[in-house]
């Protein structure tokens, strides 16, 4: 908390020694006050909660799409012959080059938008996760082998959980993306979003509702952040690491 103090108080220092003027840049004080306003209005609410929609959906069918390829790529020499190239190439592509696919085949309403973010967040699920299952410690495979542990069962006892962790790099990852294809997403023909609010404060001038936005983004981000953070450590409970002297 006293590092996240930082940001602020280089800010209002900003201000203070009149390096950048407050019409230019809003100051602490008056980004914290418009929020009030924003939030006592309902504005910022409607806003909020069609952002989050998009995410939540977004992100739901990219990371179940890229858990479910990599697991096939993984754990099946078959499926990652078809699978992994075509991956490899697509995950290249940036996701904004091809925004006039989508609006031709999907339209312009949610649909795009939705596509944008699954798209944008699959592709490191599917790396990470992949990365994972190829990095189990083979001598681990073969022990669970002589034991007389079938397919099935080496995938869900041994496969599985030692792919937990990069899987839990790839969901941050994702969830990161997720927030800044959002950004670009709301600003296409798009009636409500966080987005929405910074596009149309931008038209007036008004950088206290535009940091007002980016700050909601930042904390956002800082909170799926620190839900997998959290995650890591009741699924990463037994394994230990370097956390730093």
């Amino acid at each position: 908390l006293a590092g996240m103090l930082v940001l602020p108080a280089v800010w209002q220092l900003v201000l203070t020694l009149d390096i950048v003027s407050e019409r230019q840049l809003a100051s602490p004080a008056t980004v914290v006050g418009t929020a009030r306003q924003l939030v006592a209005s309902g504005v910022l609410a409607e806003h909020l909660w069609a952002s989050l929609q998009r995410v939540t959906i977004g992100l739901s069918i990219g990371i179940t799409a890229g858990v479910v390829l990599a697991l096939l790529a993984g754990l099946f020499r078959l499926g990652e012959d078809l699978i992994d190239p075509p991956m490899q190439m697509l995950r290249t592509i940036p996701v904004l080059a091809i925004v006039p696919l989508f609006i031709i085949w999907l339209g312009i309403d949610e649909a795009p938008k939705i596509a944008m973010i699954a798209v944008a967040t699959a592709f490191p699920m599917y790396v990470n996760v992949l990365a994972g299952i190829r990095g189990v410690d083979g001598r681990l495979i073969e022990a669970a082998r002589i034991l007389g542990l079938r397919r099935g069962r080496l995938a869900l006892h041994i496969v599985l959980p030692g792919s937990i962790p990069s899987a839990l790099v790839g969901l941050r990852y994702s969830l990161g993306v997720a927030w800044l294809v959002l950004v670009f997403a709301e600003t296409l023909n798009t009636k409500a979003g966080i987005g929405v609010l910074i596009s149309r404060a931008r038209e007036f001038m008004q950088t206290d509702v535009i940091l007002v936005g980016a700050c909601i983004y930042a904390v956002l981000g800082f909170l799926t952040d620190l839900f997998v953070r959290l995650l890591q450590r009741v699924l990463l409970s037994w394994r230990t690491g370097f956390e730093g002297t």
